[in-house]
């Protein structure tokens, strides 16, 4: 087991891999911007889970559970996805029209993660891999506590959508908790009340498990990890080219939304192409299932295994 991450006193990757493909290749710029469709996108999806939870209503109780990890997981985790598109104002112009859509998804999830997510997130575009400032990064306490066991590991993954809401707490200069926040909350606990009271209890247990399953232990749950574990000594961040992109709207694409995250998802394929010298040469994974077979059962990986930047003055 390690006793601490790997540091490094390196600037952000992305910073500098950004600007020389912007340098190199001006025309990328015409793939900045919005994609509006992704508005219909979400809209498809959260009606289909309701849909699909309605029809559930006269199941036994284990049918929408096991539909939830089946398919449920998948279609929750496209909406983080969009989520992730709404934090960028990716999806349309006014920041207003994006925080309504991350609201939207939120519903169809049954989670209140949006506006917390949003601010996290951006965090870690800005301070990746700093302790202090990444919410992606454990606790101490958390990667001691779960060290390279594979039975904690496979705990810590199921629960894993708890995890990710208290870690904002060990971050300097900024609120858990905000007005955005806690109007998120409360929207999100009225909507679940409408839907048990009006879709039924199957609806709601079938949207409440798909969200679980989508960000724990499932094929699809192997993109958290796949993301900035370090599977090659010195690399930061990892792609992923599998066929999960074609239902997760191109999220495997990692390094090239941190290298210019202005790019909206169904662009992110076209950046690769158009340059390929500045990621073909990456180290990039291939299934989701092999990362999280990898991560869960070799030994030599814990939540330790993160490259962590440090500020020069504070030393290594």
């Amino acid at each position: 087991m390690k006793n601490d991450y790997t540091y490094t006193q390196n600037e952000n990757p992305h910073i500098g891999r950004g600007r020389e493909i912007l340098k190199k290749y001006p025309e990328v710029r015409k793939y900045i911007g919005n994609y509006p469709l992704s508005g219909l996108y979400i809209t498809l999806l959260v009606l289909f889970q309701f849909s699909l939870g309605y029809l559930l209503n006269d199941q036994p109780i284990w049918v929408p559970i096991v539909l939830a990890y089946i398919l449920g997981a998948i279609i929750s985790h496209s909406l983080f996805v969009m989520i992730h598109e709404a934090c960028h104002n990716l999806i349309f112009k006014k920041t207003w029209a994006n925080n309504l859509m991350g609201i939207l998804c939120n519903i169809g999830q049954g989670f209140p993660s949006y506006f917390g997510f949003k601010t996290f997130h951006l965090m870690h575009h800005t301070n990746l891999n700093e302790y202090d400032y990444d919410a992606d990064l454990a606790f101490h306490w958390e990667a001691k506590l779960i060290n390279n066991k594979s039975w904690r590991k496979v705990f810590w993954l199921i629960g894993f959508c708890f995890v990710e809401a208290i870690r904002p707490a060990k971050l300097k200069n900024s609120k858990v908790i905000d007005g955005a926040s806690i109007f998120n909350i409360i929207l999100i606990i009225a909507t679940n009340i409408l839907v048990y009271q009006f879709l039924g209890a199957n609806a709601f247990l079938y949207i409440f498990f798909s969200t679980f399953f989508g960000v724990g232990l499932h094929p699809v749950g192997g993109r958290w990890i796949q993301e900035h574990y370090t599977f090659k000594e010195g690399q930061e961040t990892y792609s992923y080219y599998g066929l999960g992109n074609k239902v997760a709207f191109n999220i495997g694409y990692h390094n090239e939304h941190h290298d210019i995250m202005t790019i909206p998802w169904v662009y992110l394929p076209k950046l690769k192409k158009l340059a390929p010298e500045y990621y073909n040469h990456l180290m990039a994974h291939q299934s989701w299932t092999k990362v999280l077979i990898t991560f869960l059962f070799n030994k030599k990986f814990d939540l330790y295994s993160r490259i962590v930047r440090n500020k020069p003055s504070e030393g290594l």
